[in-house]
């Protein structure tokens, strides 16, 4: 039975897979019927979904209580493998909510003997050095051994160089020993271009804390000798060595053997990683009609207010995020250059409204490998895992309204926000299932991305990049007329805050909740660096006034 187009049949059955569901047995049946003397719900403009489909998951696809993996990463210093290690246990923990952990010799090392160590250190002709560079190596195997053994899904990574073959054996024979019951897989990042190696060196190596207040040319010429002397016994990865995935300068692919639910998932994860510089803008649709309203989801247009706001994202993705500006070594002064960029938005009204008048002009790029294509800039997608959560029957009402209608829904909602779902709607666990394939797009793609989406959506991606616990994601502030700028790199992830619209001007969303117990909305800093950037130079109506922060 339909209603308005929007599937009011039961969800198919769920097999739930993360932990966060294990233990949300679901609620007991609900009474969704309109008490006498209700609120009548005014909803226009529903959100609706397309035919035949419905907005819960058919399946979330978990793993079982044996699933335990060591991922064994190899590589000379520079390569990206801190990076590659860290993004796969970000990925399997907040969007499969499998434990994943990190091991870094290096750390080790660190608290072991201290971070200033010379590059003679680690030539393998000194035998304390490599003493002691082993016995780094076992104190992280002890604990990642011990990690693992705990009950339940577990995948750890070892982070260290492990460049012999010797190495990789005493490795898998401590893990052997040790009983562990768990798939092994080795992870090898080689990166043999020279622009690409000294890059990494100078943007990711010298700010680690073996260079820490060193100055930058002499930490470059260090770092280079304690390469020189792993480079003297490094061997490959090969077939003796065991299931492996080989990554050649992030784009060959070697895969050697490779079974099993999570050494594919894997596998297929790093396919889409690269260590090169990249920017994401998340930005909410401008003011929509039920933002005045205060109505949730629907899929009404922009107010006047929001219009304005699609204008002024349109000159700050033109004159910010179209150009690449690099300073003239002989003038010293600012050059902008003309750059590929992308633009996403959702399949509904208010987000395509807000992208309206972005310029789409083309370009001509040249790539790597010197093949030049025209480049339409801001080639506008519009994607339906960016919808807005669905609120299924709350749909197009006020907090207020479900407060007062449905109080057993919203009493739900505040015990646990992650994951509850709206009758015969999505959870904010629904939807981070569908943004799964769209988050390995994003590392995936090497230009600049305009997100125009939703608080909901904004949030999950957000607090993916910026290394937040899951649980955090429903309570991050994502206000309208803001864009958020996002710029990963091996060790977090740094953020702006562009404010394109005046403290006066600074219009409520409408969507507070009416209730005192829900944990207080947080913007969460966990990059190196973390602005507030007045856009001061935005307006377009000279009726408002100019935009400041």
């Amino acid at each position: 039975m339909t209603d308005g187009g929007i599937n009011l049949g039961a969800a198919p059955a769920t097999s739930l897979g993360s932990n966060d569901l294990h233990n949300h047995s679901g609620p007991p049946p609900r009474d969704l019927s309109n008490p006498a003397g209700a609120v009548i719900v005014d909803n226009p403009m529903p959100h609706r979904l397309p035919e035949g489909e419905n907005a819960a998951p058919l399946e979330v696809i978990g793993t079982t209580a044996s699933d335990k993996l060591v991922i064994i990463m190899v590589g000379l210093p520079a390569t990206g493998k801190t990076h590659i290690a860290k993004r796969i246990c970000r990925f399997l923990s907040f969007f499969h909510d499998i434990p994943s952990m990190l091991f870094n010799v290096g750390d080790y090392r660190r608290q072991l003997f201290g971070a200033k160590m010379p590059a003679d250190f680690y030539d393998p002709s000194n035998a304390e050095g490599l003493a002691s560079r082993t016995m780094a190596c076992d104190a992280a195997l002890a604990d990642l051994i011990d990690y693992v053994k705990q009950d339940g899904v577990r995948v750890a990574a070892f982070d260290a160089t492990n460049s012999t073959r010797e190495r990789r054996r005493h490795i898998m024979q401590r893990l052997k020993d040790a009983g562990l019951g768990a798939k092994r897989m080795f992870v090898e990042s080689i990166c043999d271009q020279e622009g690409l190696l000294e890059e990494n060196i100078r943007k990711v190596k010298l700010s680690t804390p073996d260079y820490r207040d060193m100055d930058p040319e002499e930490a470059v010429i260090d770092f280079k000798k304690r390469r020189e002397n792993y480079l003297k016994v490094y061997e490959p990865i090969d077939e003796i060595d065991g299931p492996h995935v080989k990554i050649i300068n992030s784009k060959k692919f070697i895969v050697c053997n490779i079974r099993g639910y999570l050494p594919l998932k894997v596998v297929h994860f790093v396919m889409n990683l690269h260590t090169l510089p990249r920017t994401f803008y998340l930005t909410r649709h401008g003011q929509s009609e039920y933002n005045l309203l205060g109505k949730i989801g629907g899929d009404s247009g922009l107010t006047p207010a929001g219009t304005e706001y699609a204008r002024r994202l349109a000159l700050f993705a033109k004159e910010y995020i179209a150009n690449d500006a690099e300073e003239d070594p002989s003038t010293g002064e600012e050059v902008k250059t003309a750059r590929p960029a992308r633009l996403w938005t959702s399949t509904l009204r208010r987000t395509k409204e807000t992208a309206q008048f972005i310029e789409h002009n083309t370009i001509h790029h040249t790539y790597d490998n010197g093949d030049t294509i025209a480049w339409m800039q801001f080639r506008p997608m519009a994607r339906r895992n960016l919808d807005e959560l669905y609120a299924g029957t709350c749909d197009g009402m006020t907090y207020k309204e479900i407060e007062k209608v449905y109080p057993d829904e919203f009493e739900r909602r505040q015990r646990d926000k992650l994951a509850y779902r709206y009758p015969r709607g999505e959870s904010y666990m629904d939807v981070t299932l569908r943004l799964e394939p769209l988050a390995q797009e994003m590392e995936r793609t090497r230009e600049p991305v305009l997100i125009v989406a939703h608080q909901g959506i904004l949030r999950i991606l957000y607090a993916y990049f910026m290394g937040l616990d899951r649980k955090e994601a429903p309570y991050v502030s994502i206000p309208l007329n803001n864009v958020i700028e996002l710029t990963p790199h091996a060790y977090g992830c740094n953020e702006k805050r562009f404010c394109l619209m005046a403290k006066e001007e600074m219009l409520n969303d409408g969507q507070d909740e009416p209730v005192t117990s829900m944990p207080t909305k947080r913007r969460s800093i966990h990059g190196t660096t973390a602005e507030a950037v007045p856009a001061t130079h935005y307006s377009t109506d000279p009726v408002m006034n100019a935009p400041s922060c």
